[in-house]
């Protein structure tokens, strides 16, 4: 009587596991890819403009149209990513290039002009909008270095165009003292010198940069940043970064800044500036498998993973700052999950993320399709 209930029991649970299977089934990467692809394109219709010369426009229907260096990176990087996962999208690359070269500070210096605001009927840069923002360019650099992969240089010349842009970062936009990411090229006094946002530690990016180079300058550069997250990392049990900070000397001394102090009230917290290192250590991670990365990453997920929802914006001690959500944050907190296989933050944090990618939102949509790309 037992042996049978247990045969009838194993019955019950073998189909149970079958119907599992058949409804259940494990998301293939081509389904995931069409996932990514399709978010790109709903991005593309809500915030790229322009025809020969694209743009990502980031101001979100308030006011004049205004474009960044950051956006328009973005942009040529999602591009290029989309087209690795299948997408035709070497025309819109182009495009998005073309802006870039019209828009930089000039035919000798590639650097991007910061921002370009539609004036008279046309986008156009004035005054300390001429002056260049290190995160775009960063961007932008790699995006040409990964369309030159993608696509050969035979007709456009991206590797020629990545060449001139890393020689114009080294000499601009890199702290002679402390060999890590100024904010722009009018970083020059002192205390400007020593501003930094920590979203730029983009170590696998700068490894990259040094193997495509051949500069050993830049192997310095991704020293002097790895240094610094571990430094960053270890500052705080939560492991979170500020959105600023201060470093100074070639033994990385550092200050905390006030809220205000360089940008806005949530300088010395996890805000919007922070809230793209758990992405871009992701990246250096799939880059390098670097330890220190996955060391400072791993921190971050284990403070994430004890929320039950991520919300805009914490402080360094791990207090949310917002109730309300965005996908600027969530998103880069997704692919770090999944990129170190934290699958059950992961399945979280995908419920939270948008089904489709939110209009008058840039940052946010922007950063979910990036990191659905990657």
């Amino acid at each position: 009587m037992q042996l049978r209930g247990w045969k009838i029991s194993g019955l019950v649970l073998l189909a149970f596991l079958s119907w599992g299977v058949l409804f259940n089934p494990p998301q293939p990467a081509q389904a995931k890819a069409s996932q990514a692809i399709t978010w790109y394109r709903q991005w593309q219709h809500a915030y790229v403009g322009g025809r020969t010369q694209q743009y990502v426009r980031m101001n979100d229907g308030q006011g004049a149209t205004r474009v960044v260096s950051e956006s328009q990176g973005y942009g040529m990087l999602a591009a290029v990513l989309a087209a690795k996962k299948g997408a035709n999208t070497h025309a819109t690359f182009n495009h998005l290039y073309r802006y870039y070269r019209t828009h930089r500070i000039s035919s000798q210096n590639p650097l991007m002009c910061w921002q370009q605001t539609r004036r008279n009927g046309r986008l156009t840069s004035v005054g300390s909008e001429r002056n260049s923002a290190t995160d775009g360019d960063l961007d932008i650099a790699y995006a040409l270095i990964l369309a030159d992969r993608q696509w050969g240089s035979r007709t456009t010349n991206y590797r020629q165009a990545a060449q001139r842009l890393l020689t114009a970062i080294l000499a601009h936009e890199v702290n002679p003292t402390t060999k890590l990411p100024l904010m722009g090229n009018w970083a020059t006094s002192a205390n400007d010198l020593s501003k930094l946002r920590t979203g730029d530690l983009m170590t696998g990016y700068f490894k990259t940069f040094a193997k495509f180079t051949g500069k050993s300058d830049w192997n310095r550069v991704a020293q002097q940043s790895q240094r610094l997250i571990k430094k960053l990392s270890a500052r705080h049990q939560t492991g979170l970064f500020p959105d600023f900070i201060r470093v100074r000397g070639a033994s990385l001394k550092l200050t905390t800044v006030r809220p205000g102090e360089i940008e806005s009230g949530t300088d010395n917290q996890y805000g919007y500036n922070a809230c793209r290192v758990p992405w871009r250590l992701a990246q250096t991670y799939r880059l390098t498998k670097d330890r220190v990365t996955k060391w400072a990453l791993s921190k971050q997920l284990t403070f994430f993973n004890r929320r039950h929802t991520v919300t805009a914006g914490y402080t360094l001690g791990g207090r949310a700052v917002n109730h309300y959500t965005n996908p600027a944050f969530t998103a880069p907190i997704y692919l770090a999950a999944k990129t170190l296989k934290c699958s059950t933050l992961q399945r979280r944090l995908a419920h939270q993320l948008p089904k489709m990618i939110q209009k008058k939102s840039y940052f946010g949509a922007t950063l979910q399709v990036l990191t659905a790309l990657s």
